[in-house]
């Protein structure tokens, strides 16, 4: 069982991981090394011996193994990033880059993505060396760099160039999941995530005649590449239900006492009220327009019109949604990716799936636990082509009213001390019996 000092320890190492700004802009932005030097002093302290990694100067990533007490066993990974995305501090109630603790909350942009459950890894880890506590697996511990852009200085570059490192290792836990979710009418729902989109980040390229402003022009790239934009943007995707998926609404309409199986998923994400936001954006794909870029000067026509799409495609999904954009582009606008991985589904009748279960059931015997699928991506995708399978993990009881979702990359981003102790214990429940 975690002791007092981890729960302790948890707070500390959370607030003094968010003090150390490491907000990644893309395009190489980014210097991940002090926090991984704290989280590498950390390691050391307890015996281990931690390897720190750069492909990149500053870029820095972190890994070190726990040996396990059955060598025949197969490995698991532990990870978790040290980046986070940029926050303005102007329009925050406290410091971003802060780390205060104020009744009861730790306040910072990485509260929640995802420096809180790098500290509680550190706290359950530092907690087994002073307890003398070996798990049965080996654990591997990778801490991230650059997963909040493209991850090649961070999980792509550690599975392409040092995939020795995580050898043996077959099931993984990261980000984000087996936090508490309020369904606005008494349910808790601890969702655990056995899935994630693939991500397509687009380009769309429209080329056309220049010209004058004020001639008539019918080869005019903004005009084609505004009607590519508008007819993608508008695109009814059709229901596509994966195994994940399909598991998650079975066991939501267990919750809900809804019969009637999943012949009209749209009646039932209807039915389920708040609780339909776990898996609507993961019953289709998608693909948003986000940006554009035309032109010069008001009266000029410009020769060429670019636009970007964020496209996120279900497991199995990616030759229908390659299919669907080459027709919504049409014969006037190119597209290519520029940022592709994969999408990722985990078995939810595992046993390690049934060992979160019951880690989360023993704190929170009032929560509902179900599997979902992550709209988004994490770096469970390039940990995916060591042969990895990944689950998301970041326990967290929180109380209602605090939306965790609303948190990740938004203002005041915040995490309850509570909620850091019920992670650590948690955590450490999973970690000593998977």
């Amino acid at each position: 069982m975690a002791d007092a000092q981890a729960r302790d320890e948890v707070v500390r190492f959370t607030s003094d991981l968010i003090r150390i700004d490491t907000t990644n802009r893309g395009g190489g932005d980014c210097r991940e090394r002090p926090a991984a030097e704290y989280v590498a002093a950390l390691l050391a302290e307890t015996g281990l011996e931690p390897v720190l990694l750069e492909r990149t100067p500053g870029r820095t990533n972190v890994v070190a193994r726990i040996e396990g007490t059955d060598p025949s066993a197969d490995a698991l990974l532990v990870h978790g990033h040290l980046d986070v995305v940029p926050a303005e501090a102007a329009d925050w109630s406290v410091h971003p880059f802060s780390g205060e603790v104020r009744d009861g909350v730790v306040w910072g942009r990485g509260a929640v993505d995802m420096k809180n459950t790098d500290a509680m890894v550190l706290a359950v880890v530092r907690g087994w060396a002073r307890q003398g506590v070996r798990p049965r697996r080996d654990v591997v511990l990778a801490f991230t760099a650059d997963e909040e852009a493209s991850a090649e200085d961070g999980s792509g570059f550690l599975a392409d160039r040092h995939p020795h490192l995580f050898e043996g290792c077959t099931e993984a836990i990261g980000e984000s999941g087996a936090y508490t979710f309020h369904d606005g009418d008494g349910r808790r729902i601890y969702p655990v995530a056995a899935g994630e989109r693939g991500t397509a980040w687009i380009r769309l390229t429209a080329r056309g005649r220049a010209g004058h402003g004020s001639k008539v022009n019918r080869e005019n790239a903004v005009t084609r590449l505004a009607a590519a934009v508008t007819r993608i943007g508008g695109h009814e995707w059709p229901l596509r239900l994966t195994p994940t998926v399909r598991a998650a609404l079975t066991e939501l309409a267990a919750v809900y006492g809804l019969d009637g199986g999943l012949d009209d998923v749209d009646g039932l994400l209807e039915k389920l009220g708040p609780a339909a936001a776990l898996v609507e954006a993961t019953v289709r794909n998608s693909a948003n327009p986000t940006m554009l870029d035309a032109g010069y000067k008001v009266n000029v026509i410009p020769g060429e019109a670019v636009a970007h799409i964020d496209g996120r495609y279900l497991p199995g999904g990616e030759e229908e949604f390659r299919a669907t954009l080459d027709e919504l582009t049409g014969p006037d606008v190119d597209w290519e990716y520029e940022h592709r991985e994969v999408a990722l589904q985990a078995p939810v009748d595992s046993p390690t799936f049934a060992h979160m279960r019951a880690a989360v059931a023993e704190f929170a015997p009032e929560g509902h636990v179900v599997p979902y699928c992550m709209s988004g991506g994490t770096d469970a995708k390039q940990f995916s082509r060591l042969g990895i399978t990944g689950y998301g993990f970041s326990p967290l009881r929180l109380p209602e009213g605090l939306d965790h979702q609303a948190l990740f990359h938004g203002v005041d981003e915040r995490v309850p001390v509570d909620a850091l102790h019920f992670g650590v214990r948690v955590l450490d429940r999973f970690l000593r019996s998977v």
